[in-house]
C-alpha cells in the first residue's frame, strides 16, 4: 500500500508519500514563519490563504520525488484536526478531492496521533506498549499507548502548554517569532541557577501540568529591568530549566505509575536538546529507554500523517464523501486498531 499525505493544521504546509514496504519515499514542507513573524504569532486567515497557494505544488513535488503516479496510490491521508479550522479545511478539501478524482479511499487523520506515531518512521521504532510525552506549542500530554488508537491520557496541561510557555517567555525577553527555538539557543549561554522559576505542580501528586504561572513569573522578572544580552541569556536558561525539570519529573512519575520501561517523546518541543539530554539520562538511570523522532519530524510534517493514515487505511478505515475537519477532537475518541 502506498499513500499520499497532506498536513495543514497550523502554519506548516506539507505533503509526503509513504509506502508500506519501501518506507518514506518523499516529504515536502513549506514553513510560514516569515509570513507570521511580523505579527509575532500565527494569523489564522493568512495561514489558510498561504496553504491554498502552497499545498498543490507540494503534492506535485512529493509525487515527483517519490516517482509515483496518482494511479499507483492506494489512498490519501490528510490532517482533519485538531487545529485551526480554516487551515485544516484547505488540506482536507484538497486531500478529499484528490482521493475522489483518483478513485482511492481518503482518511482524515488526528494530528496528535501523527505526532505519537512519528517515531515509527525510524529504523529502530519503539515497541508497544509505551508511555508517550507529547509536547508542542498547543499540547502537553502524558499518554499510555498500547497500540494504534489505544490511548489513555494520564495527564495534560490545565492551561498553557510547554511550547506555549517557551514562546510566551521568549516574547517577554524580546526574542523574535518563533520564540521557543530562539530561547533554547540563548539559554545555552546563560548561567545555571541565575534565575529559579517555579516548577508548577511538582509538589502535588498526579500527572497534570500547569505553565501559566511560569509565564507570570518571567513577566515579573523582566519588569523594570534593562535587558542586556547576558541577562536575557540567564533568564532564558532559568525558563528552560524550569520547563525541562517539570517535564522530566512528570514523565518519570508516569513511568513509575504505569510500570512501563519505554518512553516516546514527540511534538515540537521534543527537538529541545536540553530536554533530550535530561530525559535520556534520567530515564536510563531507571532502566527505561527513550525514543524520539528525528528532528525534522518533531514539528508538524506530512510524514507523520502518512504513518497514521497508512495504518488506518490498511485496517479498512476510510471516510465518506464529506470533507471532515475538527478544530477540537479528543484523542481518546479514536477507534482502536487490532493489535
Amino acid at each position: 500500500m502506498r499513500v499520499l499525505a497532506i498536513e495543514s493544521s497550523c502554519d506548516e504546509s506539507a505533503a509526503a508519500v509513504l509506502d508500506a514496504r519501501a518506507g518514506l519515499l518523499a516529504h515536502e514542507l513549506f514553513s510560514q514563519v516569515q509570513l507570521h513573524r511580523a505579527y509575532g504569532g500565527v494569523v489564522p486567515e493568512l495561514a489558510s490563504r498561504d496553504h491554498v497557494r502552497r499545498l498543490l505544488p507540494l503534492v506535485r513535488g512529493a509525487l515527483e520525488r517519490a516517482g509515483t503516479r496518482p494511479g499507483e496510490l492506494h489512498g490519501v491521508a490528510y490532517t482533519a484536526g485538531p487545529g485551526l479550522i480554516g487551515a485544516l479545511l484547505t488540506g482536507a478539501s484538497l486531500g478529499r478531492s484528490l482521493a475522489y478524482a483518483w478513485d482511492v479511499p481518503a482518511i482524515g487523520v488526528h494530528h496528535l496521533e501523527g505526532h505519537l506515531l512519528a517515531p515509527l518512521l525510524e529504523a529502530d521504532p519503539p515497541p508497544f506498549p509505551h508511555l508517550a510525552l507529547l509536547v508542542s506549542g498547543g499540547h502537553t500530554l502524558l499518554i499510555e499507548v498500547s497500540g494504534v488508537g489505544r490511548y489513555r491520557v494520564l495527564g495534560t496541561s490545565r492551561d498553557d502548554a510547554a511550547g506555549e510557555a517557551f514562546d510566551k517567555s521568549a516574547k517577554l525577553l524580546g526574542l523574535p517569532y518563533p520564540g521557543g527555538p530562539q530561547l533554547a539557543q540563548l539559554a545555552e549561554r546563560g548561567a545555571p541557577g541565575a534565575f529559579s522559576f517555579p516548577r508548577p505542580m511538582l509538589d502535588r501528586a498526579g500527572l497534570e501540568f500547569s505553565f501559566s504561572g511560569l509565564k507570570t513569573a518571567v513577566l515579573h522578572a523582566v519588569r523594570g529591568r534593562s535587558l542586556t544580552e547576558t541577562l536575557r541569556a540567564d533568564l532564558a536558561r532559568g525558563v528552560q530549566e524550569a520547563i525541562v525539570e517539570t517535564l522530566t519529573a512528570k514523565a518519570l512519575r508516569a513511568l513509575e505509575y504505569t510500570g512501563l520501561t519505554v518512553l516516546v517523546v514527540s511534538g515540537g518541543v521534543s527537538a529541545n536538546r536540553a530536554l533530550r539530554e535530561r530525559l535520556t539520562a534520567a530515564a536510563g538511570s531507571r532502566g527505561a529507554r527513550v525514543y524520539y523522532p528525528r528532528i525534522e519530524f518533531c514539528t508538524d510534517n506530512a510524514a507523520m500523517i502518512a504513518v497514521a493514515g497508512l495504518a488506518r487505511l490498511k485496517a479498512g478505515e476510510h471516510d465518506g464523501l464529506a470533507i471532515r475537519a475538527r478544530a477540537r477532537w479528543p484523542l481518546e475518541s479514536l477507534p482502536a486498531l487490532p493489535p
